[in-house]
């Protein structure tokens, strides 16, 4: 891979919007799917995003806008995937361009509901992209501290070192480092569970935990990460790294974590779908949770902390009731 590749993001949130930027420090030209033609619009007249990450300035010169996914699937061959998972498929069912021989790279933190798989896998058995021109970008980074320019990290993984290095080099800024990782199940599987673990510490502000029983959670959330992580791919790897402990800390800590709202929502006494709709955003962590209780079922992994988010969320279990008995749990 070399650097005329040509780099192009789909999808329009706030991550979209995030990585357009980190982008921008480098390239001329970027291509970028959305399917919001008043925004297209309205970032070309006022360079910003009407909806998403408002303060982040953008050049438009720079930016190839379309809201056709096949144009800009066609004319760029590494192609940043950053559509919310639960509309990932309806969206590239709408492809009659072919995919074969475009480099894939997902910066989607969540499961495919449709297929049940990470990113990762459902390009790969769905449209038989072979693995190396696969790769994941993860954090620990929040996309509104990207827009203000605060230093953040990315972690890029692929089979092919070369192809995340060009990608990691097309991102990285004087804000933004980068680092590389050959993990790329592992890094998406983390960065789908910690999604999880970020709605259960919401869930526990909400029900008036205080910051010791968070620290025993996250303690006990990294650990199961790692067994489960072990259980689905079995490697050599570092689960205090960056890319899966920091991206945790991250997630179920801060006060921009959509995940982390969402649960606390559940905890204050929200239904599933009145935190959904006044949050107009999408929490991942809601259906990583049902995907993820599966897949440890298949695995026989030791998930409490992930039980009981799906308990709650799936089997409207009650929020206090559930989390007095995973205080028995944890350790």
């Amino acid at each position: 891979m070399n650097d005329q590749k040509k780099i192009a993001v789909l999808g329009g949130g706030s991550w979209a919007t995030a990585i357009v930027k980190m982008l921008s420090e480098n390239l001329k030209t970027i291509g970028w799917y959305m399917r919001n033609e008043q925004a297209i619009a309205h970032i070309k007249e006022n360079e910003h995003n009407p909806n998403y990450l408002r303060s982040a300035e953008l050049n438009a010169e720079q930016l190839d806008l379309s809201n056709d996914i096949n144009y800009t699937v066609k004319n760029y061959d590494v192609l940043i995937f950053a559509i919310p998972s639960a509309f990932l498929v309806s969206e590239t069912n709408k492809l009659k361009t072919t995919l074969d021989n475009k480099i894939i790279f997902s910066a989607i933190k969540g499961i495919v509901p449709e297929t049940g798989l990470i990113i990762g896998e459902h390009f790969n058995e769905t449209y038989n992209i072979p693995l190396k021109n696969i790769g994941v970008i993860t954090g620990p980074c929040h996309a509104e501290e990207v827009a203000m320019e605060r230093l953040s990290y990315l972690t890029i993984a692929c089979q092919d070192e070369e192809k995340a290095i060009c990608v990691g080099k097309a991102l990285e800024s004087w804000y933004i480092k980068t680092k590389i990782s050959d993990d790329i199940i592992g890094t998406e599987y983390a960065a789908m569970l910690k999604n999880i673990y970020a709605v259960a510490a919401g869930m526990a502000h909400g029900l008036g935990y205080g910051d010791n029983f968070q620290s025993v959670l996250m303690s006990n959330a990294i650990r199961e990460m790692k067994r489960f992580i072990k259980k689905v791919h079995k490697m050599k790897r570092n689960i205090n790294n960056s890319a899966y402990l920091g991206d945790l800390l991250v997630t179920g800590y801060s006060l921009f974590s959509r995940n982390r709202q969402f649960g606390n929502m559940i905890g204050k006494g929200y239904t599933v779908k009145s935190a959904q709709i006044e949050m107009s955003m999408i929490a991942e962590g809601y259906y990583a949770t049902n995907s993820a209780y599966k897949i440890k079922g298949e695995n026989k992994a030791k998930t409490p902390i992930i039980d009981t988010v799906y308990h709650i969320l799936y089997k409207n279990k009650n929020p206090k009731i559930e989390f007095k008995k995973l205080t028995d749990k944890l350790d």
